[in-house]
């Protein structure tokens, strides 16, 4: 048994899953905050930010489609 293996366990790879998801979900919401910001605040349209907001949106529903029709 290899040291990697007796320090990585279900616990350490269940938390680095759901710290991870957690990570992307507030990513997005910080970037959609950002966008409706500089949307209503500035008056400015941020192409950008929207565009990581939909590709998180996608990649979420994706993945979800993907893992519902494969496991």
């Amino acid at each position: 048994m290899s040291l990697l293996s007796k320090l990585v366990d279900e616990r350490f790879m269940t938390h680095r899953q759901r710290s991870t998801s957690l990570a992307g979900m507030v990513s997005a919401a910080l970037a959609l905050g950002l966008f409706a910001y500089r949307f209503f605040v500035q008056h400015l349209w941020s192409w950008d930010l929207l565009a990581i907001v939909f590709s998180f949106v996608a990649i979420k529903l994706a993945l979800m489609l993907w893992y519902v029709f494969t496991d």
